[in-house]
């Protein structure tokens, strides 16, 4: 059988996936489902592309990781510009709907998970969540290898820059840590090599763009439920701020003001 558009994408499989819980159902729970699922697809292809850019950067082929690090930047965009789409239903339209949800939250989206491990962003109590999922392996894999700056700071080792050992070899269940050592090499890199530097300032916008993410996910959260708790029994708002204006890469933040 001739392979065609439809089969190629799975249409009919991808099309049957949205299933309102609602009883009517409320209209809107479609737009909330569909913009979910579009959320998670995107998820899958940044750690697509997260684990390629680690590849290329263990081979110190800077030019294609700046390239993929474009199109990360340019997803993360776009996942940015989606919660205009989710802001455009109001709390009313929300609670048709919301407590067909029940214990279901955006905090059992493992994919995010492994993102923030991938970023370095770890702590073992997200973990828990996923106590009894079939994802726990591969979570947990991610939450113990080495993070997308630790493999940065190997290929800047192997480009014949002092990294301290230490960094080397530390333990990657730890958020990533500072250096002032690391900074020093940082501001070296910005002031004498132009093509590192970019690398360091496509993880800067890396790191941005994911904060920004949280931020307006924070604001649109708000908009909808206000100070409610979140559909997952945490403190909805309250929790989200909490985690708002935590770099990732805090030692590309920390030089800012010497270069």
């Amino acid at each position: 059988m001739t392979l065609n558009y439809s089969g190629y994408l799975k249409l009919d499989q991808l099309l049957s996936l949205q299933a309102p819980v609602s009883e009517k159902p409320e209209h809107d729970e479609m737009l909330f489902i569909i913009v979910h699922q579009v959320y998670e697809l995107w998820f899958k292809q940044m750690l697509h592309e997260i684990d390629h850019i680690r590849v290329l950067l263990e081979r110190n082929d800077t030019l294609p990781a700046l390239h993929k690090l474009k199109r990360l930047l340019t997803i993360l965009k776009i996942q940015v510009t989606q919660l205009d789409i989710l802001e455009t239903m109001t709390p009313l339209e929300f609670f048709s709907f919301r407590e067909r949800l029940k214990s279901a939250s955006g905090l059992q989206s493992y994919q995010f998970r492994e993102l923030e491990f991938a970023l370095g962003i770890k702590r073992a109590t997200h973990l828990d969540t996923f106590k009894h999922s079939p994802a726990r392996e591969q979570l947990e894999a991610r939450y113990r290898a080495p993070g997308i700056w630790d493999v940065f700071l190997s290929y800047l080792a192997r480009e014949e820059y002092d990294i301290p050992q230490e960094l080397l070899e530390r333990d990657y269940t730890q958020p990533n840590p500072t250096s002032p050592d690391v900074q020093k090499i940082l501001i070296d890199i910005y002031r004498n090599n132009p093509v590192i530097a970019q690398l360091n300032e496509r993880l800067v916008d890396l790191d941005e763009g994911f904060q920004e993410w949280r931020y307006r996910h924070v604001k649109m959260t708000e908009r909808t439920i206000g100070m409610q708790v979140g559909t997952g029994g945490t403190s909805g708002v309250n929790y989200l701020m909490s985690t708002l204006f935590k770099p990732a890469f805090p030692d590309l933040w920390a030089i800012r003001a010497d270069l």
